[in-house]
């Protein structure tokens, strides 16, 4: 992700925390001092481009979040995005993700820890996470029969349904391509989460 956009979204980010906690819209002024944008007219640009992905409306001046998110009552958490499923998991801790993703409590609720990775292949296209996709993922150690896991294996990562076949856990994709098939777990296997929803990548 090239600077420009993560500027976007740390602005995108400050524009839904002040609309949550004050129930107006900032300023341009107000944005440029919390990103570091010296002139309006940065911030304009900004706007404009967030306005394109759809994430805002910006039509002569005013700033209109979608949805409910301009309604104070409407909360959301910032999410960190750490990674593609494909390239291995970053550590949790990481304090440098790729970027921060305003998730409403609705789907990531107050109490759970989450974490946003970015789908990268096929393998689970019939249980709706296809390429590109972001999902999102409650972190537990933990999974029922049948859960999208997030699990990590001889430090690489992937996303399959969880299943245990007597003592040994069985990882199974469910994809349209026949090339994928299930893997029978026997190396050192660590759930990192199971998936809570499957979101379009407003990031790209």
């Amino acid at each position: 992700m090239d600077q420009k956009t993560q500027m976007d979204l740390k602005g995108l980010a400050f524009i839904r925390s002040h609309v949550r906690h004050t129930g107006k819209t900032p300023s341009l002024r107000q944005i440029g001092d919390a990103i570091g944008y010296p002139s309006p007219r940065s911030v304009q640009l900004m706007l404009e481009r967030l306005a394109k992905r759809g994430l805002l409306k910006y039509k002569d001046g005013v700033i209109k979040l979608p949805g409910k998110a301009n309604d104070p009552m409407e909360h959301t958490v910032d999410v960190p995005l750490v990674g593609s499923v494909a390239c291995g998991l970053p550590t949790l801790a990481q304090q440098d993700p790729e970027a921060w993703v305003s998730i409403s409590t609705r789907i990531a609720r107050p109490g759970q820890t989450y974490f946003l990775l970015r789908a990268v292949g096929d393998s689970m296209n019939l249980s709706g996470i296809d390429e590109g996709d972001l999902i999102l993922v409650r972190q537990q150690a933990i999974a029922d029969e049948g859960d999208r896991v997030v699990a990590l294996i001889n430090d690489e990562a992937t996303i399959k349904h969880f299943h245990r076949k007597g003592d040994h856990i069985v990882l199974k994709p469910n994809s349209r391509n026949p090339k994928h098939s299930p893997t029978l777990v026997t190396d050192d296997l660590i759930i990192q989460g199971v998936v809570s929803a499957v979101l379009p990548d407003v990031l790209s």
